[in-house]
């Protein structure tokens, strides 16, 4: 079985910063890759950024891009998103979701930002911007 657990959510004013973790535990993979979504109240949820296996291809929706950095920490089994210059817009529950994956083979962005994607999601960390 594999864990997912999200942490680092909080309230901040708009402009301000938060960092979210994401561990991964249970059964290890080779290679994987990692996702953040989010949803707000009301609303689907929609893709934020990923990295895959290789921690130097990152993606973004464009609405957080030059904002959030995604990266990983492939020895503590941890993938971040730095999130810098919140809006009010935000603010909603984001997911940590997590897919094995083989090293050397590369895809799009049309793989990684698609919930089905991924095998293993967490429960999510509230992030709320005030204005």
């Amino acid at each position: 079985q594999v864990q997912v657990t999200e942490s680092g959510g909080g309230s901040v004013p708009a402009g301000g910063s938060l960092t979210l973790s994401c561990a991964i535990s249970g059964r290890t993979f080779n290679s994987y890759a990692a996702g953040w979504f989010r949803q707000a109240p009301g609303k689907e949820r929609e893709f934020v950024a990923a990295v895959a296996w290789n921690a130097g291809t990152t993606y973004y929706t464009n609405s957080v891009k030059d904002r959030f950095t995604i990266s990983r920490d492939n020895a503590k089994n941890t993938v971040y998103l730095q999130m810098n210059s919140l809006k009010p817009e935000d603010t909603a529950l984001y997911y940590c979701a997590v897919v094995a994956e083989v090293a050397g083979v590369y895809r799009s962005v049309g793989y990684y930002n698609k919930p089905g994607t991924y095998d293993y999601w967490g429960q999510g960390t509230q992030v709320t911007v005030s204005s």
